[in-house]
């Protein structure tokens, strides 16, 4: 479906709550693609997911109030009003961020005030966008090898489970208190004698004078990442049948590719054209062995730009945060413009 086609589509009356909506209608000053689309990693029968900006009407903005965001989930169309997303761009949302780089024809309407985000993007963009990009990233790499596991017999799965708690236990030093000393947390799989298990993951603990509210935290995270194993949903079950692991391998290289261009371009670009050919081999399968498991040049591959993220966050010349005087500045002359009714 190339952009014509999409414009028409918009016009039909699934989408007539883009003019109906009291919050829309013409407030919207940004209506773009989403999801596939957005990033060029589409293919025949792949969902459209519309992403938009509406400015706070006149009333919201003097009494304080806001309408946060419109979804429409039939059309999977996600509205975020102006304030909402200036919030959201200050914290380096990957999922708002993409916004303000997709290609120009994928602008599907474009106010006076949706060109001036567009132009002002680079005030937005700080040393924030390590931890929010290998935040997604990180939960990316769980929900596939979460997919990869339900594939799997009980000791593949088992492995799978631990794999993927120690990934999030390399986030726990800058976020809970450190171990010192002979302390230590150590997780390892050995035979089990549990009926049903050949094998388990089996922990030793070590911990002396330790915060109880920190021991809690990594707890209920290792709990958590456990539990989701051992829940079959019909999500999960429909994501397998469907073949949807490559994809999820896909965007979790992307998102890495998209946070290295921030870090050392200082660019937002959220089409991959120049590695298209690569994120479409990966979402089609093609790193995948026989019994749909990723084979070991993927996880090369994936090491490959976990390095080249290391570098450029330890490289990069952004600030450590956004411009928020330039930020409250664009703000505050675009909500002025809404209040004096003036054309923006």
């Amino acid at each position: 479906m190339d952009t014509s086609q999409i414009k028409q589509e918009l016009k039909t009356s699934a989408y007539s709550f883009l003019k109906d909506n009291k919050n829309l209608g013409s407030n919207i000053i940004l209506l773009t693609l989403g999801g596939s689309h957005a990033y060029g990693m589409d293919k025949e029968g792949s969902d459209l997911d519309i992403r938009g900006i509406a400015i706070n009407s006149k009333k919201d903005i003097l009494l304080g109030t806001d309408f946060g965001q419109v979804v429409d989930t039939v059309t999977d169309t996600t509205i975020y009003s102006f304030n909402k997303i200036i919030q959201l761009l200050k914290s380096s949302n990957p999922n708002t961020v993409e916004l303000l780089g997709c290609k120009p024809e994928h602008y599907l309407h474009l106010s006076g005030a949706g060109r001036e985000l567009l132009v002002n993007r680079k005030i937005f963009l700080s040393k924030l966008c390590i931890h929010a990009f290998a935040g997604y990233a990180g939960s990316q790499l769980r929900r596939m090898e979460n997919k990869a596991a339900r594939l799997t017999g009980q000791e593949q799965n088992e492995a799978h489970i631990l794999k993927s708690i120690d990934n999030a236990r390399y986030s726990f030093k800058g976020r809970y208190y450190p171990f010192s000393g002979k302390d230590s947390i150590n997780l390892y799989i050995d035979k089990s004698a549990q009926e049903g298990y050949n094998t388990e993951i089996f922990m030793d603990v070590c911990l002396n004078h330790y915060p109880l509210r920190d021991w809690t935290g990594m707890w209920n995270e290792m709990k958590a990442i456990t539990s989701s194993y051992n829940k079959i949903g019909k999500r999960n079950e429909k994501a397998v049948s469907h073949n949807k692991l490559g994809k999820h391998m896909a965007h979790l290289i992307r998102l890495y590719m998209m946070c290295i261009d921030i870090l050392e371009k200082e660019e937002i670009v959220t089409y991959r054209e120049d590695e298209h050919e690569l994120l479409m081999s990966i979402r089609n399968g093609e790193y995948l062995d026989d019994n749909r498991q990723p084979v070991p040049a993927f996880y090369d591959l994936l090491d490959e730009y976990e390095k080249r993220f290391e570098y450029a966050k330890d490289n990069t010349s952004l600030p450590d945060m956004p411009d928020y005087k330039k930020i409250d500045e664009l703000q505050m002359y675009i909500n002025e413009k809404i209040v004096k009714e003036e054309c923006i």
